[in-house]
């Protein structure tokens, strides 16, 4: 962590505000706002604008701040999922159209010349803790502008929050009045009460006043849960030591990390006067006219002229005519109530030649949703609602299985729609058109040919903006969806869309049909423009049948194998924990971080330990795996976390994704998950399962063959280090990969000037870091914490690395001048990844540069194994095979055991010739193969 200058100290005033609560605030406090010029969503930005602009007047005199920053969360995944994977996994989805203003509020924050700060891995209370507590101990004053009551634990000597909503401040006292306690018992009360909006348990049926009188009593959570026993309450007595490591665990959810790493010091954030030009030229992009002229008078300089827009809302490139200025009539919308006038619809799809399309179903898991209705557009404001299985009634005790009457027969109207649907000569429009095609599979129509316009935005528009409907629609229609959450409710009042009144449902689900096929209309049209037709027509469209049928088919996973591992990693603890308190010379709940720290650093006396605010020793992987080199302990201590987390997020929560009709486990694909064209995996993601470990790769041992049957595993070997080697264009990397020669051990020689025969495991090991780290922009400060060695001596390395590889450097230097000219990247196929935060400046701006830097590398080998899947089934057809999984650069198939061998031969011919012959690779791509009678042996 960078530490204070000395010149921040006594006399100073830091201000620091929750950035997200600003965003949130401005969000729900307007009403929807779009950019004319293009349909942006900029209603949050704009009150964001406003709130910041205000606070930036209002604190020029008096206790005004010498410094200030805006702290922003990074993501929502932080060190506290490893700690309690349900972490916030009550929260409700964002809207759809406040996640592309994430991005233009730290733009916002840049313009006004206020530091913006956001940290991977940690949340915004981190990062306020960690420089309250930095400015406190430099002997400076402290106001944290938010009223998020975590942030109160920080309260005292010197730190103070202000309440932007009621402008009152809070300090001890009001802390005390709250919470029932001062500011450093917080923590202990919080961990008992829980927190459900973020999904801290605490102690079942514990509230916050009568965690203050525990507290009180006892004096701290500690003493509290020692002392449980003697609680005269019987319930309250047997909550307390029956969740006793449920609540410590809650206590290391709230408790805020004062030692979150910085790369900037007190003093960079200094309070500086906006830079008019910046800040002009900002608010006049956003379009934010009377604010624009406000500011202009404030910093007195005149308000630049309006830019000019088109008269259509959705942007420049308005595809035709019509296409936005048509109002969406929802009254316009037809209920199609038996087969006559559903066949008027599909003769007029059949003369036309094209329909977009949509399904209505019970659930989002396609594998168990039942069909609900269908709805067809076959120009703009012309769409339907096809009813087939709406049902009386609220969904309630009192709701009733009888059908609505006007719906057709399920059996009847797809029976109409088969030859419509299969018809090579009519398109297929969809939005997230994976979805939709599982839906008619399941019910025996093979839905072809084809358009997605969710992957025409990805195409268009990767790492711009999100591709769901909503965000298309509010960007580029400027309208917005009925929400679904107005038709089916929510928490326990929640109903699924069968029991959605008829007449409600054909407004929604036609105007989603609706907003498809205007979607389609003005993005087909941008591929051509854009230059990615061919990434569209070769890397998206043709694989959403190929992952569809993956996903359908599932892969067969064994309940018993994973319940006995669940109960082997549960003894396997058992024996750490003994083993863990021998070496501690006493007994001590390994799960508390409080008393690992005492015992690591009080009685064992180890180096390193550090202090929070709370007076405890910071024990997180970081610390104990710098510790690991040193004592047994630490390193015993690790892995029981690891099998902790293995137990909880794998082997017990896999059994309950077994569905109970096909006994596999069917993932679900996005296409769109990542930006550099990789695919993600959820509702379970396969793609994370840990193979680094003994026990993490056992947990593959769980996916199995069927009797008869065979898995087969093919794994491109060291892809992104032979496309790193193209691109840059190294000589020596390239002929090493063409020699076959083990290319960690020629890097170490060539960077260490040692032979390769006989060459120490740890010199390899320390290139092999290098080589891998290298491609996503590792740092001094990375290497260090990988190779456990000095940052110095880890920088060297790198220095040296680079030096002996000056292809690399200057590979780096130029795609980052290329995203900052262009505003996107490249990979070898045509993908385009745009890079919107590459001209940032600030803390943030690193990270931005090393991902337009891996962005081509890493998209590159995504659009390699996308061309090897698209090829595969026709490759493959004619053997009794079917892929089930890709993770990453691995694809597994299920095989009879007579037809492994051409198997493996046809396969492996696609995936290492997949890049020709749209690109010649100059390195040679091999694949390894593997086979057994589960995951695990065939890896």
């Amino acid at each position: 962590m960078a530490t204070a200058d000395a010149s921040f100290g006594q006399g100073h005033h830091l201000h620091l505000i929750d950035g997200s609560a600003y965003i949130f605030r401005a969000y729900h406090a307007l009403p929807p706002l779009t950019r004319k010029s293009d349909g942006l969503p900029v209603g949050a930005v704009a009150g964001f604008c406003n709130i910041l602009f205000r606070y930036l007047e209002n604190n020029k005199n008096g206790d005004a701040p010498t410094h200030v920053a805006v702290i922003f969360d990074h993501s929502s995944k932080t060190f506290r999922n490893d700690i309690y994977p349900e972490y916030k996994a009550n929260r409700p989805e964002l809207p759809e159209d406040l996640r592309p203003q994430f991005p233009l509020t730290r733009e916002a924050t840049r313009a006004f010349n206020v530091s913006c700060i956001e940290t991977e891995g940690y949340e915004a209370d981190d990062i306020i803790a960690t420089l309250s507590c930095k400015a406190r101990d430099a002997g400076g004053k402290v106001t944290i502008i938010s009223s998020d009551k975590d942030l109160m634990q920080l309260v005292g000597n010197g730190v103070f929050m202000l309440d932007p909503m009621k402008n009152r401040e809070i300090g001890p006292e009001e802390v005390l009045e709250k919470f029932g306690v001062p500011p450093e018992r917080v923590v202990d009360v919080q961990a008992l009460a829980g927190d459900s909006v973020d999904n801290v348990p605490g102690a079942p049926g514990i509230g916050i006043k009568t965690a203050a009188l525990l507290i009180q009593e006892y004096g701290d959570l500690d003493t509290l849960l020692e002392r449980a026993g003697e609680i005269k309450q019987p319930k309250r007595r047997e909550t307390l030591i029956g969740h006793a490591e449920q609540i410590r665990i809650s206590r290391r959810l709230v408790q805020l990390d004062c030692d979150t790493p910085l790369d900037f010091t007190l003093e960079s954030l200094e309070v500086r006067k906006p830079d008019p030009e910046a800040l002009m030229d900002f608010l006049n992009q956003m379009e934010f006219r009377t604010l624009t002229r406000r500011v202009a008078e404030s910093l007195k300089v005149e308000a630049p002229p309006a830019p000019e827009t088109p008269a259509a809302a959705a942007g420049p490139e308005t595809a035709e005519p019509g296409i936005t200025a048509l109002p969406f009539d929802h009254s316009a919308y037809e209920w199609i109530r038996d087969a006559a006038a559903l066949q008027v619809w599909i003769d007029e799809i059949a003369e036309q030649g094209y329909v977009a399309i949509d399904t209505e179903t019970t659930s989002l898991d396609e594998m168990r949703a039942e069909l609900v209705g269908i709805s067809l557009a076959t120009r703009a404001g012309r769409a339907c609602y096809i009813p087939l299985a709406h049902r009386q009634g609220g969904g309630d005790l009192f709701g009733s299985s009888d059908l609505v009457e006007g719906q057709l027969p399920i059996d009847v109207a797809l029976a109409l729609l088969k030859p419509v649907l299969e018809d090579a000569a009519i398109l297929k429009i969809g939005q997230n058109m994976k979805y939709d095609w599982k839906i008619f599979a399941r019910h025996g129509i093979d839905v072809a040919p084809i358009d997605d316009t969710m992957l025409m935005s990805s195409a268009l528009y990767a790492g711009q903006h999100l591709h769901g409907m909503d965000t298309l629609s509010d960007r580029y229609l400027g309208h917005q969806p009925i929400p679904i959450k107005s038709l089916l409710g929510s928490g326990k009042a929640q109903i699924t869309f069968d029991r959605v009144p008829v007449e409600e449902a054909v407004k929604y689900a036609a105007e989603d049909a609706d907003i498809t096929l205007r979607l389609w209309q003005m993005l087909k049209p941008r591929l051509h423009r854009g230059h990615v037709t061919t990434v569209y027509e070769t890397l998206e469209r043709p694989l959403v049948p190929v992952l569809a049928r993956m996903e359908m088919a599932g892969v067969q996973v064994d309940r018993d194998t994973l319940s006995r591992m669940s109960n082997a990693f549960a003894q396997k603890m058992a024996g750490l924990e003994a083993e863990i308190q021998e070496l501690a010379g006493r007994s001590f709940n390994v799960g508390s971080p409080k008393q690992l720290g005492e015992i690591l650093f009080d009685e064992l006396g180890l180096p390193g330990g550090s202090k929070g605010k709370t007076g405890a020793y910071s024990t997180g992987a970081d610390v104990l795996e710098d510790l690991a080199t040193e004592h047994e302990l630490p390193r015993r201590v690790l892995d029981w976390r690891q099998l902790a987390k293995l137990k909880s997020t794998y082997t017990d929560a896999l059994q309950d994704h077994i569905n109970p009709e096909t006994g596999r486990v069917h993932t679900s694909y996005s296409l769109v998950g990542a930006v550099t064209g990789r695919l993600s995996s959820t509702d379970p993601n396969l793609q994370n399962i840990p193979v680094r470990s003994e026990e993490g790769r056992r947990i593959r041992e769980a996916f199995v063959a069927p009797k008869g049957r065979v898995m087969v595993t093919l794994d491109y070997s060291q892809i992104e280090l032979r496309i790193l080697a193209h691109i840059a264009d190294i000589p020596a990397l390239k002929q090493a990969f063409k020699d076959g020669i083990d290319i960690h051990a020629m890097t170490a020689s060539e960077m260490f000037g040692v032979p390769v025969e006989g060459m120490e495991p740890s010199i390899r090991r320390q290139a092999k870091a290098i080589n891998f780290g290298v491609i996503y922009g590792i740092s001094g400060f990375g290497l260090a914490r990988n190779l456990r060695i000095p940052r110095a001596e880890a920088q060297g390395f790198i220095d040296r690395y680079f030096e002996r590889f000056p292809g690399i450097k200057e590979y780096m230097s130029e795609t980052v001048k290329f995203a900052q000219e262009k505003g996107y990247v490249q990979t070898l196929f045509g993908r385009k990844i745009h890079t919107p935060e590459i001209n940032a400046k600030g803390p943030g701006a690193g990270f931005a540069k090393r991902a337009a830097i891996n962005a081509p590398i890493q998209g590159t080998a995504a659009d390699i194994i996308r061309r090897a899947m698209v090829r595969m089934p026709q490759a493959i057809n004619g053997l009794d095979a079917k892929m089930l999984l890709q993770v990453h650069d691995e694809l597994l198939f299920e095989v009879a055991e007579d037809a492994v061998a051409p198997l493996i031969d046809a396969a492996r011919a696609v995936m290492e010739g997949a890049a020709a012959p749209a690109v010649h690779l100059t390195v040679p791509v091999t694949v390894d193969a593997g086979q057994g009678t589960n995951w695990a042996e065939a890896h």
